[in-house]
């Protein structure tokens, strides 16, 4: 257990001084980060819809960190030369979501551990690191069932109709709750559109209470959203 955390490159000298790496540490460090970026993406694709290039990238992430590492071995130069390179490939990458951000971020700083030969800390790194992700994921989705009932209901109505109370049977027989939370004109001031926060008492009769919606607006436009889905919910 004494040496289980120490670098395998220390043989006296540290990774910064050491001039060579022999070719058994090189292959050990690479299987090990093969491995340890195989048990990351398992971890993030857990209850995680994602690309399966993006599961390859993750699973490669570590092994590429790690070798770059080795290379660099304390030479200034080549370190500045590999992070101009590194942020290169940046422009030719789409923008993911925070949580592939911070899985990318992960897998990195699993491969640097890796690249400096402390195969018992990178190993438990990712294992706290894994856990943590698989009991965010349970924790996410477990919020995401629990939230489907919570909407926001949009109705457009002719500038004609009184809004106030013009819905509030419709919404007390199929919500437990609802707010207005904002009226605005539109189309040169002849219709307005009306913004409510919703809690449904049961998500399968949503189609239900929009249909009757509808009747009472006169087939106007009337759109529902998930809360939190900003960009969708803007986007209406």
């Amino acid at each position: 257990m004494e040496t289980a955390f120490n670098s395998i490159f220390d043989n006296g000298t540290s990774l910064a001084t050491a001039t060579t790496i022999d070719v058994g540490s090189f292959i050990t460090c690479i299987l090990v980060s093969l491995v340890i970026g195989l048990v990351i993406s398992l971890a993030y694709v857990f209850k995680t819809k994602c690309s399966t290039s993006f599961i390859t990238t993750i699973a490669l992430i570590p092994a590429v960190v790690c070798v770059v590492i080795m290379m660099v071995n304390g030479n200034i130069g080549t370190g500045i030369a590999v992070a101009g390179a590194f942020a290169l490939v940046r422009f030719r990458s789409a923008p993911g979501t925070a949580k592939e951000i911070a899985v990318v971020f992960l897998a990195m700083c699993a491969g640097l551990i890796m690249g400096m030969g402390y195969i018992g800390f990178a190993c438990l790194y990712t294992a706290i690191m894994s856990l943590m992700l698989l009991i965010y994921s349970i924790v996410e989705d477990k919020y995401l069932k629990s939230s489907k009932r919570n909407k926001i209901l949009r109705i457009t109505i002719p500038e004609n109709l009184d809004y106030s109370n013009m819905f509030d049977d419709i919404l007390n027989k199929y919500t437990n709750s609802f707010s207005l939370e904002q009226v605005k004109t539109t189309n040169m001031g002849t219709m307005f559109k009306l913004k409510h926060f919703v809690r449904l008492k049961d998500a399968s009769k949503e189609k239900e209470m929009v249909d009757a919606i509808r009747e009472r607006n006169g087939n106007l436009e009337v759109s529902m959203a998930t809360i939190g889905l900003e960009k969708e919910v803007a986007a209406l």
